[in-house]
């Protein structure tokens, strides 16, 4: 029985042959769509070689040769629409998009897209873009950022792309991409209702609406299905036809000359006006979504069939032979050249070598480049005009919050494609104020308020960084970033994964989290869980303890992020923004000078901090839990228990080896965890020091409780307190030492944002 990838082609060869091909919808000549009768028969050519690609695929995955079979059956008139496009126009491509790759690299000389993609069926580690990670559509040399099964997520990132042309102009930035091109962004009907969709589209029509520049289109492949479930018909129309700010055209995409005449007027408008179109091309699924998809399950035979007769190629093929290109008989010869040569070189591309150990699989998650030296230290009469302002406050200790804040500051003059992103971080300075100021020094084009949502927030920085930004997107609160976290997960953390390197999204994330907090309260405002973030490969993860540290560790994260081309996450936490003392009212020890850079020693990736030499007992914490801590240790330290205490810093990656030779020389080990007990980094410090230890010292941990934070006065209620750590600490030594009384735990000095003293 023959499946329906050969009923296609074979109905394709004698629709050929034969000339009973159907007529187009529309009626349009060579002269009117602006294609020469040899570029349209180029475009057919690019359209039978994704074709047979699709065909080779599934013949030879039946042999276990080839491990994807999601094609572009049905969606090979995307071929119109790369020629409409220049190769340096940025491309975040669709998986149905293997004729506008192949279309595209005609561009640019030395191509081999043919064998390129058949090294991604098979595998091998010679394919050029994910070095046999994944089958993805993408080229360095083409400005197509790999993508593996979008469903939608690579809209936000190209709404950030298509930002930072203009941005990049306006600021005079050397951009990796020229500053007149467009970016184009490819997705199914069905994905067009995924939410990470309809937030991308409504930030760029928002962006839009307010008169900033844009030069996007988004192109709808509208094929009426989503794997099983149909589109209802003219949803796509309804839905996207009416949006404020957004320019809608419709085509016909089984005609190419309706497609590119179409989205020649979409690239205009993007171009020429740099505003956003949605391009709405109706195009047909043909072989069902993949080959393991038996279409029959969930569609009739007579609605297949009827499918199949609307096969794009046909009307290709009598477009090409109306106008007197080419017989039929020579159409076919093109096919069953094209498919011999493609045949050829499949059986060379499945010889080639595969991933075979786990080091060469891992090692395109941290690309090392070459170091870059920093930025050129500001002049004496340059930092003076830049803290012009604040010189009264830098001559006093100050705060976490706002030593982090003129870092920024400093980091912004040294570092000019350095970008502030993120909802109210303009004016307002951020809920915390952390960014206060930033906007009068260095102007909307570089700190830029977004709208209310983290995909979009986390998608500008993304983009932005494609096109050679150094991107510091805020998000307000830790519980924000679930709603957006496959941004980081999906799309900034995988990128240099699925490009072996040669893609990368340099960003630091900050975020404010953790809890304690007073004022603003709540699970929302007080999210004590890091789980979502310590999963991810590759990902970089800092949490200062204190302004000092704050200050150095943000130096450092930003130039790691960008000489190593890393995804870092800043947590700052919320309770210690403003926190000035540590034992009493007045003590002033937990502020400190703002220092500038080289004037102290730098905090490196994964590098802990250590309080005290004692070998009697060690703590293990970071963050919060360092606070307290410290004013635990008084105590302690008090009833003559020698201590040390280490303060992790970063929570990936984790310098294991130095930890525990920190921990060795110690009796006893107390880890203080302000997460909730199941999944919190405690557990990797317990297996470390289990790992890495033949004689690990006795251990203890003091956790979260597994639950969500309530609001007022149960806020702390499941955390640990400093009263809490002496108890812990006193029970794993065994020794009878009596609290000293007063030593009840103090609550930490944060405010609600509107409220925070200065």
């Amino acid at each position: 029985m023959q499946n329906r990838a050969e009923v296609v082609e074979n109905n394709l060869l004698h629709a050929m042959a034969s000339g009973e091909l159907p007529q187009p919808a529309l009626s349009i000549s060579l002269q009117q769509a602006g294609v020469t009768g040899t570029e349209l028969v180029d475009l057919f050519e690019s359209q039978l070689m994704s074709r047979l690609l699709d065909i080779r695929s599934r013949i030879l995955q039946a042999r276990g040769e080839s491990f994807y079979t999601i094609g572009s059956a049905g969606h090979e008139g995307n071929a119109a629409i790369a020629k409409a496009l220049r190769y340096t126009d940025m491309a975040f491509l669709h998986y149905r998009s293997g004729a506008f790759m192949i279309q595209r690299s005609k561009q640019l000389p030395g191509q081999t897209p043919l064998y390129d993609m058949l090294l991604s069926f098979a595998a091998s580690s010679e394919d050029p873009i994910s070095g046999g990670r994944h089958k993805v559509l993408g080229s360095k040399a083409l400005f197509v950022p790999p993508q593996t099964s979008t469903i939608a997520s690579h809209l936000p990132k190209a709404v950030g792309a298509a930002f930072s042309i203009p941005l990049s102009r306006r600021l005079g930035l050397d951009a990796e991409m020229p500053q007149d091109s467009v970016v184009v962004c490819n997705f199914g009907d069905a994905s067009a209702n995924h939410s990470t969709a309809q937030g991308a589209i409504n930030s760029a029509a928002w962006a839009a609406y307010q008169g900033s520049p844009l030069p996007l289109v988004l192109v709808c492949e509208d094929n009426g299905i989503g794997i099983s479930t149909a589109t209802p018909r003219g949803w796509i129309h309804a839905a996207f036809s009416s949006r404020p700010g957004l320019h809608y055209l419709s085509c016909d995409g089984l005609n190419l000359l309706d497609t590119y005449r179409v989205a020649k007027q979409a690239v205009d408008i993007a171009r020429q006006r740099c505003q956003p179109v949605f391009l709405h091309v109706r195009m047909v699924r043909l072989m069902g979504h993949a080959g393991s998809d038996a279409e029959i399950a969930y569609r009739t035979r007579a609605d297949i069939e009827f499918t199949e007769s609307q096969d794009p190629l046909l009307t290709s093929a009598r477009l090409i032979i109306d106008n007197g290109l080419l017989r039929g008989d020579q159409l076919c010869d093109l096919y069953r050249s094209l498919a011999e040569r493609i045949e050829r070189v499949s059986e060379q591309a499945i010889t080639r070598p595969k991933l075979t150990t786990p080091e060469q699989v891992i090692a395109s998650l941290s690309p090392q480049k070459e170091p870059q030296p920093l930025p050129e230290a500001l002049l004496v009469d340059e930092r003076k005009e830049l803290f012009k302002r604040d010189r009264t406050l830098m001559a006093k200790p100050q705060p976490m919050g706002k030593l982090i804040n003129w870092t920024l500051a400093e980091l912004m003059a040294q570092r000019s494609n350095m970008v502030v992103c993120g909802e109210d971080v303009g004016s307002k300075g951020g809920v915390y104020h952390v960014t206060s100021g930033l906007l009068q020094k260095f102007g909307p084009a570089r700190v830029i308020n977004t709208l209310l949502d983290e995909q979009s927030i986390l998608g500008l920085a993304i983009g932005l960084a494609h096109n050679g930004f150094l991107s510091i997107p805020e998000i307000q609160f830790l519980a924000y970033v679930h709603n957006a976290e496959d941004q980081i997960r999906g799309e900034a953390a995988t990128l240099p994964f699925f490009s072996n390197g040669q893609y990368s999204n340099p960003m630091v994330i900050r975020i404010a989290g953790l809890g304690y907090q007073k004022g603003f309260g709540g699970h929302f405002h007080n999210d004590n869980s890091l789980a979502v973030f310590r999963d991810v490969p590759g990902l970089v993860i800092a949490c200062p303890s204190n302004g000092a540290d704050a200050s150095e560790m943000l130096r450092t994260a930003t130039a790691f992020a960008w000489e190593q081309k890393r995804v870092v996450i800043f947590i700052e936490p919320i309770a210690l923004y403003m926190t000035r003392d540590l034992h009493e009212e007045g003590d002033g020890l937990w502020s400190n000078e703002y220092r500038a850079p080289g004037e102290s020693e730098t905090i490196d990736v994964g590098q802990f901090g250590v309080y005290g030499e004692g070998t009697q007992l060690c703590i293990l914490t970071y963050g919060n839990g360092y606070y307290l801590t410290r004013q635990a240790g008084k105590v302690l330290q008090a009833q003559g228990i020698e201590l040390r205490i280490i303060d992790l810093r970063w929570l990936a990656p984790l310098d294991e080896e130095g930890i525990a030779q920190a921990i060795a020389p110690c009796e006893h080990l107390l880890i203080v965890d302000e997460c909730r007990q199941t999944g919190s980094i405690s557990e990797a410090l317990v297996t470390l020091v289990h790992e890495r230890l033949n004689e690990p010292p006795k251990l203890a941990r003091l956790t979260g409780n597994d639950c969500f934070i309530p609001l007022a006065g149960a806020a702390t209620s499941g955390l640990p307190k400093k009263q809490q750590i002496v108890q812990a600490s006193l029970a794993l030594l065994g020794e009878k030492y009596a609290v000293e009384e007063g030593n009840q735990p103090e609550a930490l000095h944060a405010e609600s944002g509107n409220e925070v003293k200065r």
